[in-house]
């Protein structure tokens, strides 16, 4: 599976759009919790165990995106855009883009 915020492949045609598909993941209110009061990993103003957790929500949202799109018969999302977004506590990882079929040219 091609996945690019670009709304094109180059080199490739885009023979059918199946539509738009959103992958979201959510970080609930324990794991922001927990992190920030183990901030004592921050280093030059970063905190690598909230970084991982947000590398994880970010695959796992755009893991489910791409599982949607193959299930229309995709084989790329184009045009993908990530969101976050704090929600009573929690944090929404939300990926979306546009589920197309594309072929190589030439």
């Amino acid at each position: 599976m091609i996945v690019t915020t670009t709304p094109t492949v180059e080199g490739h045609s885009i023979k059918t759009y199946h539509g738009i598909v959103v992958g979201e993941a959510i970080l609930g209110a324990n794991v922001i919790r927990d992190l920030f009061a183990g901030i004592t990993d921050i280093l030059g103003g970063r905190s690598g165990a909230y970084e991982q957790e947000l590398g994880k929500a970010r695959g796992v949202a755009l893991a489910e995106m791409e599982d949607r799109a193959a299930a229309q018969g995709a084989n790329a999302v184009v045009g993908v855009d990530l969101d976050y977004e704090v929600i009573n506590n929690m944090l929404m990882v939300s990926a979306s883009g546009t589920a197309a079929s594309i072929e190589k040219n030439g």
